[in-house]
């Protein structure tokens, strides 16, 4: 019985640090080179999370960008997650130069993390809908809840700005 629940407890162990590895896999640059998150540590982390084909996705750049111009030269990284599928042939599926032409043509000021399926953000951080931004504490852990979905009339860099403003 005893070697029976230690079997059983490893693969739990192993199941859990493969999962671990496996999700932050799935976040990549738009080329396909591999991204960890974990990588900042230390510093804030403003993610916006969002889709090109979503048309409120302009409007969230337009935030993002105000994000990053407020704290360049901070200890923040600001990015971009886009959640669009790399599996061609898919409904919302975008190339790498589809993502860029995004960029360029809404004047995109952080760096673009590609979320290929939508799966690893959705589920590592309880969304409920795109876009969303998300705050990552300096210790790499979400601070609060998500802000969800954008309101075009609402200005949410000012809610964002003062969480950001009392980690640092």
């Amino acid at each position: 019985m005893k070697n029976y629940l230690k079997t059983i407890l490893l693969f739990a162990v192993f199941t859990a640090f493969a999962a671990a590895a496996s999700a932050q896999a799935r976040l990549t640059t738009v080329d396909g080179g591999a991204f960890n998150i974990n990588d900042h540590k230390g510093k804030v982390v403003i993610m916006a999370v969002g889709a090109s084909w979503i048309p409120l996705s302009a409007k969230q750049v337009e935030f993002t960008n105000v994000l990053s111009r407020k704290y360049a030269g901070k200890d923040v990284v600001v990015l971009y997650v886009a959640t669009d599928s790399a599996t061609q042939g898919s409904r919302n599926f975008a190339s790498a130069a589809d993502l860029n032409r995004f960029a360029a043509t809404n004047k995109l000021a952080a760096a673009i993390i590609r979320d290929s399926d939508g799966a690893f953000m959705l589920k590592q951080f309880a969304l409920d809908q795109v876009p969303s931004f998300v705050i990552l504490g300096k210790d790499g852990k979400m601070v609060g809840e998500p802000y969800g979905g954008i309101d075009p009339k609402y200005d949410v860099t000012v809610p964002i700005s003062r969480v950001v403003d009392r980690l640092l």
